[in-house]
């Protein structure tokens, strides 16, 4: 009989192999362009979290002096919470498009640098029973990047701790060898990194072209790429060869801290231009300074003021570097059930390759020649300097990967080894597989596991050594006789970062997925790795204090359009369902779907910004007046200069009956705030040219749940009542982090707070109706918390609005629409917990204390016009899709207490029906 099939090829073969693991990160690296190619839209959810990492430190007994134990660790370690919407759409029949959007907000502690034991870089902090006491409790550590005890050092480098103060001799002792390292902790408040890219790719019958390019933004780094790539089929598109390269330009400008400037030093830093700002030491003044030398910023008049001399001095490190890459992979089909991937690089970047957060101890000693040729112990100290690395750095990459499948078990296997290596000495290693496990009623399980191993960077190590001969002097003269020398001198390159140090991770995870109806799937994932030196190959790695564990949890839903276009279901062929689509961007819940059995997917974005001057009520305020007086019984300190909320909805709608539809509504919030000092000297920033001080915050928010009523529905009439909800899955105790201004953790602003903290009621009746080319709506929506307080304190007022919108219909696909709103929100009640100086129990007030720190400065009534856009796609290739455009302006505003002016508000959604 003759065979009618198609022939097999490498990307059909591979897509075959992997499409049940697609979650899974770095399976495709080698030939990621047949990872997927029917049209598709994706959404992803990810979580990492460290674990806590013990810290080790000195404290105070009081009576013998220093002594080494476990500290208390208070830091919440890192998390990141990642959101990844993907699309890839057919143009025409030899053009398709590619894009991907990733958005990720981290926040906690994390190593700043590694420190001998006994210089007390973790010195313990104690809570006192009462103000005199002469004892107290340990309750924490705080990080210092300066010793805080003496400690000796040996001509082999071994460090001895202090054995006590000798009164006879009036010194500190050397005691017994204790070379013990230790990490130092820093703690960052949430910031947000955002990246977009595309990617277009015209294809020949044998053969495609694609060019791409990207940006990703930060508040301290910026990246832009571009990258093009071919692929050319032969052997029957058994075989497969690609090749791409890519180009990246990034800048850095980070914001050293201003409360840790003081005490590390940067003048052996010459990899970039660091650009200084402080005050004089009367605080009425701030300078740019270039060097050690200040100069007003004003007249750029030269002052004779000292670094070391300026008050909270800040600093911002600028630096460029570039980054060229090229691959080349080769696809091979082996026989009907195995494919082979091969694949090799090469990087070069040049530029600034440093981490401007990352500090390296150095330990100092000096001695006499006498001292030195007896190999006396010598007195050392430590003190801190930022990282200096190579400018250039060359990498190399290798990858091999194989797949099978495993017909007796209907599986298949994935192998994968990839080994790098580079010119600053780091060497790698890693193996990956996993099993894609199908099993009945359209579920796949995929367990996984992962070993990698590196070696370190040849300019690193924990911390670095620093000794020399002290010079010899005439007593008479004066004339050196014995110059000074180095005995051990630092490399010109040095590190201590510990991801180029030397280690080993393993890591287990397992990926569930169901696949449904219509080319709709789900998938979720768990993987869990350890962090150690001691799993590196050979042996050699870091020392165990920089053990640590971690683990990473995804879900995602994937909705594949050709599956969908091609189950004849999708509701763009009913011309019906689309007398409910006529509310604009901002408006939710304004109808039901048709008929049971049918689901909609949407995207919902919203932006509001607020900026300009400060009101009181409707009315314009000066500084001053918010200063003394926006603040309740305690001066400003700062007001808000611009407010930035961005929110990112996911909208999946379900109709089990033809009158009820349900709802599920996952929220991601990330928000910024600039902040503008009434009182110069708490150091927040400045107008006169330094670094702008903000807060952030981004993650989950709170999640709704709907039920859809449809009350009365005619072809030109349709009442729908929405009951309903959110669940205070959102964040309700987000924390600003310790400074030397505020040493104790206070609650972020209650408006940036990522949920509400309380379960929320929010019913909704909404009337749509058209007639010819004009539709016409209103809606009454509402905001009810169902507890007093939640966790932290405190509940967000209700909320009440209402809307009345008209559109016409230029067309059968494009409207434009008109809206009014009003909104009335009720000011929040009560209060965060008050904070207490944890030494005294005593109350503790922050000195970044304004205006949204006080409760009464929520809430209002605002009356908005929103002008909008609908675009409903009724044929083609995007037949069904919806988009939807609209924009708020403010018409008036009537604040509860002080607050920052309104600006804009921007509503954009996407929806897809079958």
């Amino acid at each position: 009989m003759k065979n009618n099939k198609p022939p097999l090829t490498s990307s059909s073969l591979l897509n075959t192999l992997t499409t049940a693991a697609l979650i899974l990160p770095g399976l495709l690296q080698i030939n990621p362009s047949h990872a997927a190619e029917d049209d598709s839209v994706d959404f992803q959810y990810s979580h990492y979290q460290e674990g806590k990492r013990d810290i080790a430190g000195l404290a105070y007994d009081f009576k013998g002096g220093f002594y080494s134990t476990k500290l208390p660790n208070k830091l919440n370690p890192i998390e990141v919470d990642s959101i990844h919407g993907s699309g890839r759409f057919t143009l025409t029949d030899r053009i398709k498009f590619a894009f991907n959007y990733t958005q990720d907000t981290w926040s906690g502690a994390t190593p700043l640098s590694t420190a001998p034991l006994v210089s007390a870089s973790n010195r313990a902090m104690y809570r006192y029973t009462k103000p005199d006491s002469s004892a107290g409790i340990i309750i924490g550590a705080s990080p210092l990047a300066r010793d805080q005890a003496q400690f000796f050092l040996d001509k082999n480098l071994n460090i001895y701790q202090s054995g006590g103060y000798d009164d006879t001799i009036g010194q500190e002792v050397p005691g017994s060898k204790n070379n013990k390292l230790v990490h130092t902790l820093g703690f960052a408040s949430p910031e947000t990194r955002k990246q977009g890219d595309f990617k277009l790719t015209y294809e020949w019958d044998e053969a495609a072209v694609d060019i791409g390019g990207g940006i990703s933004v930060e508040n301290d780094y910026e990246s832009r790429f571009v990258n093009l790539g071919g692929r050319m089929d032969f052997n029957q598109k058994q075989t497969t060869v690609n090749l791409g390269v890519s180009y990246t330009n990034s800048d850095t400008s980070a914001t050293l801290d201003p409360d840790g400037l003081q005490f590390f030093d940067t003048s052996k830093y010459n990899n970039s231009g660091i650009e200084f700002f402080g005050f004089d030491p009367s605080g009425e003044e701030i300078y740019k300074i270039v060097s050690s030398k200040p100069v007003v910023s004003a007249g750029e008049v030269e002052s004779t003021y000292d670094l070391k001399q300026l008050r909270r001095t800040g600093a911002i490190m600028h630096g460029n570097r570039q980054d060229w890459s090229t691959q080349l992979g080769l696809t091979q089909v082996l026989n009907k059930d195995a494919i082979l991937e091969l694949g090799m690089g090469y990087t070069r970047s040049t530029g600034y390759l440093g981490n401007p957060y990352k500090l390296v101890s150095i330990v100092s000693a000096s001695g006499t020649p006498e001292q030195i040729q007896n190999n006396k112990l010598l007195g050392a100290g430590r003190y801190s300097t930022l990282e200096i690395r190579p400018d250039e750095r060359n990498q190399f990459n290798l990858a091999i990967g194989y797949n099978h499948y495993l017909k007796p078990f209907d599986s298949a296997l994935h192998l994968d080894y990839h080994f790098a290596h580079d010119d600053w000495g780091i060497v790698a290693h890693t193996f990956e597989a996993d099993w894609v496990q199908p099993l009945s009623s359209s579920w796949t399980v995929t367990p996984r596991i992962r070993y990698y191993s590196q070696s370190k960077a040849d300019f690193y190590a924990p911390i670095f050594f620093e000794i020399y001969q002290e010079a010899v002097y005439n007593e008479e003269t004066g004339a050196v006789i014995v110059p000074e020398r180095y005995i051990n001198k630092l490399p010109d390159f040095y590190s201590s970062d510990q991801r180029l140090s030397g280690f080993g991770t393993l890591s287990g995870g397992i990926t569930v997925s169901k696949q449904f109806s219509k080319g709709v799937s789900l998938e979720t994932g768990f993987e869990y790795y350890t962090h150690q030196g001691g799993l590196k190959l050979g042996s050699g790695g870091e020392g165990k204090f920089a053990d640590f564990d971690y683990w990473v949890a995804n879900a995602a839903l994937k909705i594949n359009l050709d599956a969908v276009a091609g189950s004849g279901d999708n509701l763009h062929t009913s011309h019906a369902v689309h007398h409910h689509s006529n509310a604009p961007a901002g408006i939710m819940f304004d109808h039901a779907l048709e008929k049971s059995g049918d689901f909609m997917v949407g995207y919902r974005y919203m932006r509001n910004d607020q900026g300009g001057d400060m009101l009181l009520g409707s009315q314009t305020v000066i500084p001053d007046e918010v200063r003394f007086n926006g603040c309740g019984d305690q001066e400003c300190m700062v007001a808000p200069k611009q407010m930035k909320m961005n929110m990112h909805m996911l909208d999946l709608m379900y109709a089990p009956t033809d009158w009820l539809s349900v709802m599920l509504m996952p929220q991601w919030v990330d928000m910024e705030m600039n902040m503008t000092p009434l009182v110069e000297h708490v150091g927040h920033g400045h107008n006169h040219g330094g670094p702008v001080h903000s807060h952030q915050t981004g993650g989950i928010g709170d999640t709704g749940l709907y039920a859809l009523f449809k009350l009365f529905d005619h072809p030109q009439h349709h009442l729908t009542l929405s009951l309903g909800g959110t669940a205070p899955t959102g964040d309700n105790q987000v924390m600003l982090r310790k400074t030397n201004t505020n040493p104790y953790p206070a609650f972020i602003h209650y408006g940036m707070q990522l949920g509400s903290g309380t379960w929320d009621f929010k019913p909704s009746l909404t009337y749509a109706g058209n007639a010819d080319k004009f539709s016409w709506g209103a809606q009454a929506t509402g905001t009810l918390r169902l507890e007093g307080s939640n966790s932290s304190g405190f509940a967000f007022g209700d909320i009440f609005q209402s809307s009345v919108w008209g559109g016409y219909h230029w067309t059968n696909w494009l409207a434009t629409i008109v809206r009014g709103v009003y909104t009335w929100q009720d000011s929040i009640r009560g209060e965060y917990p008050q904070i207490y100086d944890n030494r005294y129990g005593t109350p503790y007030t922050p000195t970044h204390a304004g205006t949204f720190d006080n409760t009464s400065n929520y809430g209002g009534q605002f009356v908005d016009l929103g002008l909008g856009i609908n675009v409903t796609i009724p044929s083609g290739t995007f037949a069904g899709n919806t988009l939807k455009f609209e924009w708020l302006q403010p018409v008036h505003t009537d604040c509860n207490g002080y607050q920052l002016d309104r600006d804009y508000a921007l509503n954009f959604t996407w929806s897809y029906g079958f």
